[in-house]
């Protein structure tokens, strides 16, 4: 029996969601006062999470272009995806073959809104409420089963997303990594990043903090090892698991993330 996870169609404007605090980050305009304030006490301990977020951002656009051109990926799933921004996955995957199909899955309902206002006019695109961590009813969805065939390769997205979810022996980022893993064909390429710092005082604040601020819709701010122990028994990508921003870089002058209370760490890997 899959968990009740509490999924509402229903929008609370005065709680704040970590898909709303990222769209500010971003400065999109799907926000509330409450996400905002949330951010802006956020900002008085960890003052580079503006940055961070762009610099996410980036990273998932670039990974997005190297595995549709490098790898010939054309299915993507992107979990927690959140709300809609300049150059979402399917803009950049379908530049490079318009073919592409992407599923969208988030479960703040602003984010379902939005996004089908957003992919109306595109039927290669989908975005459904669900919980990340219930692969069953993801992969049993009406347009996941439209738009995915899980016999040929598949990018899986779980970026900047995992902080977002609890430790669980059945439905922690470990157990939703290896359940998802199993299933997908070989040469199917995996994105997993999450916020991460090895300073125990920075971890606890802001894991408290957005605990508290978003009434239990969190996770834990982890370390690089925790993030490491995901990619095993996969094939990891050059340049391996980094620091996002330098995730084979544009450029050499694109912002790299340049304070560390904490960072967006992890990479991208090849099923075998």
């Amino acid at each position: 029996m899959q968990p009740d996870r509490g999924l509402t169609t229903s929008i609370d404007a005065s709680v704040p969601t970590a898909a709303r605090m990222y769209d500010h980050y971003l400065g999109g305009k799907d926000n509330y006062a409450a996400d905002r304030v949330a951010c802006e006490e956020l900002d008085k301990v960890v003052p580079s999470t503006r940055r961070l977020a762009l610099n996410n951002r980036r990273f998932l656009q670039r990974v997005v272009g190297v595995l549709a051109r490098d790898h010939g990926i054309r299915q993507f799933l992107d979990h927690g995806s959140g709300l809609p921004t300049q150059d979402n996955v399917h803009q950049v995957a379908q530049k490079i073959d318009p073919s592409t199909r992407v599923v969208y899955v988030d479960n703040d309902p602003m984010v379902l809104v939005h996004g089908r206002a957003l992919l109306d006019q595109n039927d290669r695109t989908a975005v459904i409420q669900a919980d990340l961590r219930d692969t069953d009813p993801i992969w049993a969805h009406p347009d996941t089963r439209r738009l995915i065939d899980f016999s040929q390769p598949v990018g899986v997205l779980f970026n900047s997303v995992f902080h977002c979810i609890p430790d669980s022996d059945t439905d922690g980022p470990l157990a939703v990594v290896r359940r998802v893993t199993e299933r997908l064909a070989p040469g199917s390429c995996l994105v997993m990043c999450q916020l991460v710092s090895e300073d125990p005082e920075v971890r606890k604040f802001v894991t408290d903090f957005m605990d508290q601020a978003t009434q239990g819709h969190w996770g834990r701010v982890r370390r690089e090892a925790d993030v490491a122990e995901w990619f095993e028994g996969l094939e990891i990508l050059e340049p391996g698991l980094v620091e996002v921003s330098t995730w084979r870089p544009d450029n050499e002058v694109v912002p790299r993330q340049l304070t560390q209370e904490w960072i967006e760490f992890g990479g991208v890997a090849r099923k075998p």
